[in-house]
């Protein structure tokens, strides 16, 4: 399969992903930190050196900071939730993900004070004056995306994380699209919590997450067995213990460690030029396509990730999916789980097809993407295959 919907997830893993995972399996089948034996005392000490490791890729303070989570929407309504009260002002970005708007609409019925900072496109000092704009006295948190998962858009994080220390507001980034493909240093950027999809870009397994946390969340919302001060009847204050109840995903939290040895081996910097020079290519292809219209700008180095959301004049997203999909080439068509994004594209009745790139794709794929797209467009509907 050509598999070009690596912004839901990564396709191709490593190998040393995969052999990580089945080492655990084999190796390491223990409930780390829940009991004295070596088996469980070695569980711990692999999963310390994954926090270890994460740590130093995006500047964390200490691998105590890291938390593991089972996704990156988890780790983002552990801090929504945790945090905000009835009467504290929220601020989002306009192109945030569901994991963002989905939580905040809620809180917002609590008594949370909801805003929205409308994201200028092409123009980062615009939109950093719209979060400032936004911003009232009683805001206590700023959530914003990295990068659209629709558009590819880079949002402006270091000013925006400037801006919100400057005014003690807390900081909270969603790096699903861009951990891994962008550099990212939470102290340096002033990120308070930094939410990541490792099964992304960084080629971990599904069903994986990692929060880092610069202060404190006041409330958790799961409690239970930590592994440390077990007669105590509260959950216990100290990260990463206080929000990793329960038994961790050892198989899929050494795939993240084999997965960010992937990543520092290759160089962060060169993986996103290696992306970006892609997403241009099949960019550049797109704009050849008659019928082709195309939602995102023409992929700048620093400016967008290696995402590019189009339609076919004549056929829905979905259908311009199916199609491809009949010749082995995924892409995902559809609102992306991101309606805010599409409302300002004016796509939310349909929304767009997308593709996006990752460090195993080739050029050969791309022109056999192309070549396909091309065809349909020329044919358009209706449209035969064989069955």
């Amino acid at each position: 399969m050509v598999y070009f919907d690596n912004a839901a997830t990564t396709g191709k893993k490593p190998l040393s992903v995969i052999k990580a995972v089945n080492r655990s399996l084999y190796e390491y089948s223990a409930n780390a930190g829940r009991g004295g034996h070596k088996a469980s005392i070695k569980a711990a000490e692999e999963i310390f050196k994954v926090r270890k490791k994460v740590a130093l890729l995006f500047g964390a303070s200490g691998e105590e900071n890291v938390i593991f989570t089972p996704s990156c929407t988890a780790a983002i309504n552990y801090v929504l939730k945790g945090i905000l009260k009835p009467n504290d002002g929220l601020v989002i970005s306009s192109l945030e993900h569901n994991s963002v708007t989905r939580p905040a609409e809620t809180l917002k019925k609590m008594g949370v004070e909801l805003s929205v900072a409308e994201v200028i496109f092409s123009d980062k000092e615009a939109t950093v004056r719209s979060f400032e704009r936004a911003i009232k006295p009683n805001t206590r948190m700023v959530v914003c995306t990295h990068a659209s998962n629709v558009t590819g858009e880079v949002m402006p994080i270091e000013q925006i994380g400037r801006l919100c220390k400057d005014k003690n507001i807390i900081f909270v980034v969603d790096a699903a699209q861009t951990a891994g493909v962008l550099p990212i240093n939470v102290n340096k950027m002033n990120i308070d919590f930094l939410c990541v999809a490792p099964h992304k870009g960084l080629y971990a397994p599904m069903g994986t997450g990692i929060l880092i946390a610069n202060k404190n969340i006041d409330t958790v919302l799961v409690e239970g067995g930590t592994g440390v001060n077990s007669a105590l009847s509260v959950q216990p204050e100290a990260f990463p213990e206080r929000m990793e109840s329960g038994t961790l995903n050892l198989p899929g939290i050494l795939g993240v460690g084999a997965g960010v040895d992937f990543v520092l081996s290759k160089g962060v910097e060169k993986i996103y030029k290696s992306e970006l020079e892609l997403t241009k290519y099949i960019y550049s292809g797109l704009k050849n396509i008659s019928g082709v219209i195309l939602y995102t700008p023409y992929p700048e180095y620093g400016n967008n990730a290696p995402v590019i959301s189009f339609n076919l004049r004549g056929l829905s997203a979905s259908k311009t999916a199916e199609l491809l999909d009949k010749f082995n080439i995924a892409v995902r068509g559809g609102l992306h789980c991101a309606p805010y994004t599409h409302k300002r594209l004016g796509t939310i009745e349909d929304g767009t097809v997308r593709i996006s790139p990752a460090i195993f794709n080739t050029k050969n794929e791309a022109d056999f993407l192309l070549f396909t797209l091309n065809s349909i467009a020329m044919k358009n509907k209706p449209y035969k295959f064989k069955s």
